[in-house]
């Protein structure tokens, strides 16, 4: 399972400076997806609030999340990322990202967070494990995944094979023409 001994990723002074989004769906580095006031509200309506903390795995620079929490303060999001020194996680406190092993595996976390969020997630297996083994969990609510249209056929079996296979294709979120939001939730057999 996952190395949540790491609770944080290590040599973290300081968090880099947010960059400024306006409604123009924009690519900034250290983030795979366009980024744009729009969307973060788009998303924020989406993720689950009520002292619920979401999952976001695959953090990478924390950019995304980052942006989010700035953006709704109700969030609470915390990070996992693959373990690297120095850290690649630029943005989010050092407190809020878990680290793991590798690509292959998964923090027990996951069955504990109400969302978890895959951005421009690499690799189908990985979240194809992450959903056999914490999917099923009863604190588990949603899934969001974000990506290019063109890779969602690599991962939709695997949603709807698990618990959370309700999928929703958010074609309204204001994202660059060749990317989607998916959010799969629980069946009501699975509720």
């Amino acid at each position: 399972m996952g190395s949540d001994s790491d609770s944080g990723v290590a040599g973290q002074a300081k968090r880099s400076k947010l960059p400024s989004l306006n409604e123009l769906p924009k690519h900034f580095p250290g983030c795979c997806m366009s980024l744009s006031n729009l969307i973060l509200g788009q998303i924020a309506q989406i993720l689950p609030h009520r002292s619920k903390f979401i999952l976001s795995i695959g953090c990478g620079s924390g950019l995304l999340e980052a942006l989010l929490l700035q953006y709704d303060p109700g969030l609470a999001i915390n990070g996992v990322e693959v373990y690297s020194d120095p850290p690649v996680n630029r943005y989010l406190m050092s407190k809020d990202v878990t680290a793991v092993g590798g690509t292959w595996d998964v923090t027990d976390l996951a069955a504990s967070a109400a969302a978890w969020m895959f951005v421009y997630p690499r690799e189908p297996r990985l979240v194809d494990r992450y959903l056999q083994t914490h999917g099923g969990s009863k604190d588990v609510e949603m899934v969001i995944w974000v990506g290019p249209r063109a890779d969602w056929a690599d991962f939709e079996t695997p949603f709807l094979r698990s618990a959370l296979n309700q999928i929703e294709i958010h074609a309204d979120v204001m994202l660059a023409p060749y990317e989607m939001v998916i959010v799969a939730r629980k069946s009501r057999i699975h509720l």
